[in-house]
């Protein structure tokens, strides 16, 4: 067991060394928030199946002696992972069939996605790739010029969408890289980035990368993922402050999880937060049935009676799109 991290000291550090430094155990992630693992239904076989991620900096946001913390519940490794729930499968959302080549997903008119990483900077328990077979499928270098090919080729295009894993934990020089043949391709009107480290990593976004983002000639989005209004810090209202002051619109999609978010408290307080870092509340997504996740399952019907509360508080501004994800569809699906 290690000993409990320094805060202070760990935000000297850059932020590939605050990666390096993310908890990767029970005892030392227990030891840091003043619990003991009997507290917790940890399951070992769960974290063999997933392992366990979490940066200190989205730990340090957690109330220290809650086992039932909102933001411990996303990366608790437990045994309801092991449960083979009824409907849930290793893909979901159609990704695999929709894959024309390596690193490229083509599913949607106008937009394609690309895969450049496997990896991320936190493992979110209720993950709708935490199967996808990565080491196949990502973008290498190597591949990634015909992927790029793929992309000039189809005028239909307008928007790439850069996901994974996750796109940030790239570094500048091969984000640059990419832009900039992105630059050339001049149907492509929209650069999407879809990243957790915003809120989970906040010293990601650094002046250099907002200068590789500067010198883009394409619309940038940044597409954030945060659950919960106790995501959110100074650190990260910084890095969205950073962004917002370089153009870059934000919007955030959030999961509706059981335990987490599922009261209507949680939602409104959530989307309050966000927009008060500048980031606009987009969607909230029902869980894709990823085999190990169906312990998160929030109901239609309750999903449905949640966003009646929220609209009955928050300006229409601050209520997202309630939508789910369904393989082979054209488009993400509403729900009324």
């Amino acid at each position: 067991m290690s000993p409990p991290p320094n805060i202070t000291d760990f935000a000297s550090k850059n932020w590939q060394q605050q990666l390096a430094q993310a908890f990767n155990n029970i005892a030392d992630l227990c030891t840091f928030l003043q619990l003991s693992p009997s507290d917790l239904p940890v399951s070992e076989l769960a974290i063999k199946a997933f392992p366990l991620r979490v940066p200190l900096s989205f730990a340090a946001c957690m109330e220290k002696g809650n086992p039932h913390d909102p933001l411990l519940r996303q990366v608790l490794p437990v045994e309801d992972e092991l449960f083979a729930y009824p409907g849930y499968t290793d893909d979901p959302v159609g990704d695999l069939p929709a894959t024309t080549q390596s690193g490229v997903i083509h599913k949607y008119y106008g937009r394609v996605l690309l895969i450049n990483t496997g990896s991320c900077a936190i493992n979110c328990r209720y993950c709708f790739r935490r199967s996808f077979p990565y080491a196949d499928v990502q973008l290498s270098k190597q591949k990634q010029a015909a992927a790029i090919d793929y992309i000039a080729q189809n005028s239909s295009i307008s928007e790439v969408i850069l996901s994974g894993g996750d796109p940030l934990l790239l570094s500048d020089a091969r984000l640059s890289e990419l832009f900039k043949q992105f630059d050339d391709i001049t149907h492509v009107k929209r650069i999407r980035i879809h990243s957790r480290l915003p809120i989970v990593l906040p010293a990601r976004i650094t002046e250099e990368f907002i200068a590789v983002l500067a010198q883009s000639s394409k619309q940038i989005i940044m597409v954030t993922h945060c659950n919960h209004a106790n995501e959110l810090s100074k650190e990260t209202q910084a890095a969205c402050h950073a962004l917002k002051k370089q153009g870059i619109t934000l919007f955030n999609q959030a999961v509706l999880l059981k335990g987490v978010n599922d009261n209507s408290q949680a939602l409104c307080a959530l989307n309050e937060a966000l927009f008060a870092q500048g980031i606009i509340p987009y969607y909230l997504h029902l869980l894709d049935k990823a085999n190990g996740t169906g312990h998160f399952e929030v109901s239609k019907i309750e999903a449905l009676a949640l966003m009646q509360e929220i609209q009955a508080i928050l300006p229409g501004y601050l209520v997202p799109k309630l939508v789910e994800e369904r393989a082979g569809a054209a488009f993400k699906q509403p729900i009324f």
